[in-house]
């Protein structure tokens, strides 16, 4: 999701939850994601994983940006959309993990643990260094669009 705020485009970045994501900020921040359940459109996907992960209701149009491997081999879909939200009103699912590794004990925690708006600068500090890539796409599209005035 992105906003343009007092002339400069915003970024709307959610931070993992869980332990071992929890003292961990720069290059850690992603972009609301998960995985498509069987015979899932990616698109719905994208839809159904930003409302469980945000608790947000995202609003058509949908600008496709492409897809992008990660570092560690997963392929991440991304549509952007343009939107308002409030980081404090965010409510995330949780997961169950096994912490610490290795001790057979299962603990639960949200998600994402925290969201907030960035700068496309800030965003590109804050992103994994694979999803950097969509924020260029998301302003090349936007200039793209922009009408320009002679």
């Amino acid at each position: 999701m992105f906003r343009r705020s007092e002339g400069r485009l915003e970024l709307f970045l959610a931070h993992p939850g869980g332990p071992f994501w929890e003292a961990k900020d720069d290059g850690a921040w992603t972009i609301p994601k998960g995985q498509p359940d069987p015979g899932e459109e990616l698109l719905a996907a994208a839809i159904r994983e930003f409302v469980e992960e945000t608790g947000l209701t995202p609003q058509p149009p949908y600008i496709p940006l492409g897809s992008i491997r990660q570092k560690a081999g997963k392929t991440v879909h991304v549509w952007a959309l343009e939107g308002e939200a409030d980081p404090d009103a965010v409510r995330s699912n949780t997961m169950r993990i096994e912490w610490p590794r290795g001790s057979g004990r299962l603990l639960t925690f949200p998600e994402i643990d925290r969201c907030g708006w960035f700068s496309a600068e800030e965003a590109a500090l804050k992103l994994n260094p694979a999803q950097v890539e969509f924020v260029r796409r998301l302003v090349e599209h936007i200039d793209d669009t922009t009408p320009q005035f002679a």
